[in-house]
């Protein structure tokens, strides 16, 4: 198999497995100390991936946060944020999100091939459109990534990217936060959609570690022969 990232799925959820809620509020399904351990987590990857429908509905900055996490990451010669990268097929995306204008780490658009004229009418400023081939493969991504020097990556969803990478067999390591409440609403989103994942009723993901942070519960599984204790 050509060579891929090391990759880290880190999603939280309600009780009863929703991302967020079917209205336009934001659920809050973390708290201060599990932000604290994402930002750890962040601090110690090359890239962070998020799909273009996070961009647009979260806006989410994706940066280290703790100085000292920064200054550790410069002191290696690395830029303070890791690079960030999203996924989309029509290149409809606001080039002034938070995803764009913050941080000065590079930013990756993978796009279909058909869409990246307009990815880089509208992005092109703001950010590198790499093309994807007829339908961007979570796969060849991967492999594009891996030559572009990343070596660990962070995929933060939202659940289309989660499925995707779970389903092709791309996940290394996954962490879950549970949050202590049920959101109750089949339109909400949810952490994965259909599909063929590789651990199932008779293969199961190994459980490596439970920690209970506040009133979030973290569940770490170990997704491959490549997962990293630490």
């Amino acid at each position: 198999m050509p060579d891929r990232p090391y990759t880290l799925l880190s999603c939280g959820i309600s009780i009863d497995g929703y991302l967020d809620t079917a209205t336009d509020e934001r659920l809050l399904l973390s708290n201060d100390a599990d932000l604290d351990r994402v930002d750890a987590v962040r601090a110690d990857s090359d890239a962070i991936l998020v799909g273009a429908a996070t961009v647009r509905n979260d806006n989410p900055r994706l940066l280290v946060r703790a100085s000292a996490r920064r200054a550790g990451r410069a002191a290696r010669g690395l830029p303070p944020t890791p690079i960030k990268v999203t996924v989309t097929s029509r290149a409809r995306l606001d080039p002034r999100a938070n995803f764009f204008v913050t941080g000065d780490s590079e930013k990756l658009v993978y796009c279909p091939g058909d869409a990246v004229a307009e990815a880089r009418f509208r992005l092109g400023a703001v950010a590198t459109i790499v093309d994807g081939g007829r339908r961007v493969d979570m796969c060849r991504m991967s492999e594009d990534l891996h030559v572009r020097g990343v070596r660990r990556l962070m995929v933060e969803g939202g659940g289309t990217v989660h499925t995707q990478f779970l389903t092709a067999g791309l996940a290394d390591e996954l962490h879950l936060v549970v949050a202590p409440f049920f959101v109750g609403d089949s339109r909400a989103p949810r952490f994965v959609g259909d599909g063929s994942f590789p651990w199932n009723p008779d293969c199961h993901a190994r459980l490596a570690d439970v920690r209970r942070i506040g009133d979030v519960v973290l569940l770490r599984y170990a997704l491959s022969e490549r997962f990293c204790q630490d």
